[in-house]
């Protein structure tokens, strides 16, 4: 999001001709928040609206490369100055909705939302937050609703530009170097940079500024281009223009450019369309697709204000005061709309978005008037110095919220919950103790866990597993293999328990790795690749009775059939293909805890998953006459009432999942208890079972 003002530049008659206000780069502006404003609250509206990201990127290169250009031509340029002025115009706007998402989180947020939260708020502070989030996840995945300060990252981007690029820009004119010549090398390394590693390494090209500074910088280009008249793109357009003519002699001749700016204008237009309306969230950005984005703003831009297209619509009204208020704008919307994500523990109802959307212009408005606007005109030097002490505090706020975990003694609660992974839900301390990380029996998972509790996550499998995951004893009659991935080790306590002692239980289960019939070589760089091939060999020597496959939501029926088949080759004579658990919208104790804490249901819809639901019931439907063995785990814990939140008489003790879909020991129990053992020792004929 750009972080600029709408500066009036003056006008000189020398070789530095700056344009006045344009009010049209407001209206850009305008086209730049709305579309991420209707992406964020709307997105199958407009699937392509964050690149308006991207157009605030030129704009900010264009804009603050103008006024560099010209400081350092009339030898005025001063470091402090220039940061004043960003501290002016940044600070008093960022500081608000940090200090609000504080206090909003202080009297909202369990421990751990309120600790990630704190990171985030220290991020933005410092300019760091594409830094933080690159570590994370993805921009596109769905935990990105649950993180109020998530846009911030592209204010880092920006920040860093101007630390960076003032210092480039007194280097090169120091050294009267060539100045679009840098611009345009540094331009092409960083694009270069961003297509090549796209593909292989897509959360650093999104969020990290060396992949990113292309865009600013084509900004910038446009800026010279504009700033040196006597050589710049304007002496290309003129001769261009005059080809034009030459061929295309208008009736009544004339011999400025408008004609050429026009195109351009309406080129760059087209280029925004399609942007828009063309690029999603499963295209590759920014790689290429971010040129268009990019390129259409400069034309934009590069047109000048006189162009149709920028003085009737750009220039209107309307969307010049969308524009002066879109920094504002940009930094409301997306808090708002992500407290409501959290406050409704799942998609926000149409009407909420409509009403955030709503409240976000009119915070958006009474800022620009009432903070940002005074703040900015100020000449006070004690105004700039009381905001760099205000970020400073309340950067070390969130650093401490981080460090304190949240502040736990917000909530109280009773003792703790041994979590899966370091680092997990601390609000798991609310429910009984249980080990997770043994009875989940991840020592026959390739992943290594090790690694990534130490912050060294890698998809180089593990050099080996435990033998008894794949050894029989020979003192048992009866063989089960348990193979997938998480959602398969969740089913290991309750089949240790239930089954009877004279069965084995062998186990290849690594996670976020689907049991995939095709592996026909071991792997030393991908660990699901080794998993199941692993998985394969020990099938081939062992040849289990019964084979139990799980995996989260993403069967597909060819693949069922493959498998099927593939084990039957190899001699194995029952197949059990284990259905979905329920998905929740949110980890389930925190929903507990949110909504349901007083007077819990055994069974709630509140925050259910209908699409997991129904895409049980699909498979279940396509499943029912082909013979394949198909343990439906939502109907054992489902019925018209929803799903059971926890099982006996405490909630403290029974609550059913641990996070949004993975099953406690109680819940492996009951499950192996009402249905699994059935299944797997059922010595009939393969046929489906439908537990009622």
């Amino acid at each position: 999001m750009t972080s600029l003002s709408v500066d009036n530049f003056t006008s000189n008659k020398n070789e530095l001709a700056h344009p006045k206000y344009r009010a049209d780069i407001d209206g850009l502006r305008a086209i730049a928040i709305l579309s991420v404003l209707v992406f964020h609250a709307f997105p199958t509206l407009l699937p392509g609206g964050f690149i308006g990201v991207d157009i605030f990127f030129v704009i900010s290169g264009f804009l603050i490369s103008t006024i560099l250009y010209e400081k350092f031509e009339q030898g005025k340029f001063k470091l402090t100055d220039f940061y004043a002025r960003r501290i002016k115009r940044i600070f008093p706007a960022l500081s608000l909705i940090l200090i609000t998402c504080i206090a909003l989180g202080w009297f909202t947020l369990l421990s751990d939302e309120y600790k990630q939260l704190g990171k985030h708020i220290a991020g933005g502070a410092g300019f760091i937050s594409n830094l933080i989030l690159q570590q994370e996840s993805g921009y596109f995945d769905s935990s990105a609703d649950l993180k109020p300060l998530l846009h911030l990252w592209s204010l880092g981007i920006e920040e860093q530009f101007y630390i960076f690029w003032p210092i480039v820009l007194w280097a090169g004119y120091k050294c009267r170097l060539n100045i679009l010549a840098i611009c345009t090398l540094i331009l092409c390394a960083s694009f270069t940079w961003n297509i090549y590693h796209i593909h292989s390494d897509p959360a650093t090209v999104f969020y990290m500024p060396y992949t990113r500074i292309w865009e600013l910088l084509i900004g910038a280009a446009v800026a010279y281009a504009h700033v040196y008249r006597k050589k710049s793109l304007s002496t290309a357009l003129n001769n261009a223009n005059a080809m034009f003519i030459r061929f295309f002699p208008p009736k009544p001749t004339k011999t400025d450019n408008s004609t050429i700016r026009n195109i351009a204008s309406i080129c760059g237009t087209s280029a925004l369309f399609i942007g828009l309306v063309f690029i999603n969230k499963d295209s590759s950005f920014p790689g290429w697709w971010a040129f268009l984005p990019t390129l259409g703003a400069a034309l934009i831009i590069s047109a000048g204000p006189d162009a149709i297209f920028n003085r009737l619509i750009l220039s209107s009204r309307p969307m010049t005061w969308v524009g002066l208020i879109s920094f504002p704008l940009y930094l409301w919307h997306w808090p708002i709309l992500s407290f409501a994500h959290i406050f409704e523990g799942g998609p926000v109802p149409p009407t909420l978005r409509t009403a955030a959307v709503a409240l976000s212009i009119l915070l958006a408005w009474l800022t620009y008037k009432v903070i940002e606007r005074p703040i900015r005109t100020s000449n006070n030097k004690l105004t700039t110095m009381l905001l760099l002490a205000l970020m400073l505090l309340v950067g070390y706020s969130g650093y401490s919220i981080y460090k304190h975990n949240g502040f736990e003694s917000r909530l109280g609660g009773i003792q703790g919950f041994s979590s899966y992974f370091e680092n997990s839900l601390p609000e798991q301390k609310y429910f009984q103790k249980i080990d997770l990380l043994n009875t989940y029996r991840t020592d026959c998972d390739f992943y290594n866990l090790e690694k990534y509790r130490s912050g060294n996550a890698t998809n180089t499998p593990r050099a080996s597993i435990k033998e008894s995951c794949y050894t029989k004893d020979a003192t048992k009659n009866k063989t089960v293999f348990l193979w997938g991935d998480s959602h398969a080790q969740q089913l290991y306590s309750g089949m240790k328990n239930r089954l009877p002692s004279d069965w084995n239980i062998l186990q290849i289960t690594s996670s976020g790795c689907a049991a995939s019939p095709s592996v026909s070589n071991p792997s030393t760089v991908d660990y699901c690749a080794q998993s199941n091939w692993f998985a394969l060999e020990t099938l081939k020597k062992t040849t289990p009775d019964v084979v139990v496959i799980s995996q989260i939501a993403n069967y597909d029926t060819p693949t069922i059939f493959q498998l099927s088949e593939k084990l039957k080759s190899i001699g194995v004579k029952r197949t059990v293909f284990v259905g979905p658990v329920p998905h929740w919208t949110a980890e389930l104790p925190k929903i507990i805890m949110k909504s349901l804490w007083l007077n819990t249901p055994k069974r709630t819809l509140i925050g259910l998953s209908q699409e997991t639901i129904d895409y049980n019931t699909a498979l279940h439907r396509t499943l029912q006459d082909s013979g394949i063995v198909f343990a439906d785990i939502i109907n054992t814990l489902c019925n018209e009432q929803g799903c059971l939140t926890y099982l006996g008489e405490d909630k403290t003790k029974g609550i059913t999942s641990w996070d949004y879909g993975h099953l406690t020991p109680i819940a492996s129990d009951y499950i192996a208890k009402k249905l699994l053992v059935q299944l797997i020792i059922n010595s009939e004929s393969d046929t489906q079972a439908t537990n009622k």
